[in-house]
């Protein structure tokens, strides 16, 4: 009987390091696990430290390396996922979008219209939801859409629009990178959002991974499993980008009454199996703008790092998504409980 070729010997174990270790000790570790062909990374937190060992692991001796003086503990991590693993980093990763803060405490709302369809619109909704509290202004400029005969964005133009909008609020700006051919025109663009019809184009998200440091905003897919979601961070975090963001928006099942079915439990159990900031889509998750306040008023109570909402000026003459959009005004209440359930779960 033909064998098949067996378990892949890449694989990652964690070696805690004694409290009170010198920092010759830590580097003396770290060449002892060089010279045996293993990449080790350290993660410095404030109760312990933790050297992450990527390679072939499978033929080290975990009881030579536990006797050494410097070591606390060593463990071998069996999930797939390696630097999105919280076992690999305990410590929560806040990632930096242009001087907003996400994770690791760091609470952020982006807010503005599914689509940019005019300067004049999107300057608008930028200034109307920086005056209600958001963080950073969302737009999409070039948008994927199941119908080929749909509003597929303005492309460049937008990208132009979202600039304007930025320069004239001085909010960063999240747009969605649908083709790595179009990432020169990203520049100005503060957080590459991939959505959730790409979390598994796999080339795209080493292709952001290898090619820029900025912050990446990775949708779950529309039927994807948590370690799904987490194994298509691991492409762009394998790649060398660690500032990754991860947004649960619901995934399809067989009810039709909302658009898509959203767990909040999603984001406590992130929180547990990756360092990762989680964010919540209310507006995607939901379908309808009425649903929107309550489901983030809920998923600020969870934990969540924070929430992009679709906000638009005249959402019954939107060019996309006007049902689930929040008018400015709904969107300012809406800030308003945010900051309230802010205050209770800090």
């Amino acid at each position: 009987m033909q064998r098949g070729p067996g378990p892949p010997k890449e694989n990652i174990m964690i070696i805690i390091v004694k409290k009170g270790a010198s920092e010759s000790q830590v580097e003396n570790l770290k060449s002892l696990l060089v010279s045996k062909n293993i990449d080790p990374h350290v993660s410095k937190g404030s109760m312990q430290t933790v050297i992450g060992c990527v390679g072939d692991v499978a033929h080290i001796d975990l009881g030579l390396i536990e006797a050494l003086d410097v070591v606390e503990s060593v463990q071998r991590i069996q999930e797939p996922y390696k630097a999105a693993n919280r076992k690999f980093h305990p410590e929560d990763t806040a990632v930096d979008c242009s001087g907003v803060k996400i994770g690791a405490g760091g609470f952020g709302v982006i807010a503005g219209p599914c689509s940019v369809e005019s300067e004049e619109q999107t300057v608008g909704i930028a200034r109307a939801v920086k005056a209600a509290g958001a963080s950073m202004l969302r737009g999409g400029a070039f948008k994927p859409r199941t119908s080929p005969y749909a509003f597929q964005g303005l492309g460049k133009e937008g990208l132009r629009i979202l600039s304007v909008a930025k320069r004239e609020t001085g909010l960063p700006i999240v747009s969605e990178l649908m083709d790595f051919k179009d990432f020169d025109y990203f520049d100005d663009v503060d957080v590459i959002q991939i959505g959730a019809r790409n979390m598994q184009n796999f080339n795209l998200l080493k292709e952001v991974g290898s090619h820029t440091k900025k912050p990446v905003l990775l949708k779950r897919g529309m039927s994807a499993t948590l370690q799904e979601l987490l194994m298509s961070a691991e492409y762009i975090m394998a790649s060398g980008n660690p500032n990754v963001i991860l947004c649960e928006r619901g995934i399809r099942t067989f009810e039709t009454a909302l658009r898509n079915t959203l767990d909040l439990g999603v984001v406590t159990m992130l929180h547990r199996l990756s360092h990762l900031p989680v964010v919540v889509d209310p507006s995607h998750a939901t379908g309808y703008a009425y649903m929107v306040d309550s489901v983030a008023v809920a998923a600020t109570a969870i934990g969540a790092d924070g929430l992009i909402i679709e906000v638009h000026n005249d959402p019954p003459h939107a060019k996309c998504d006007g049902v689930q959009s929040q008018t400015p005004e709904m969107f300012s209440g809406t800030m308003e409980r945010i900051r309230r359930i802010r205050e209770v779960v800090k």
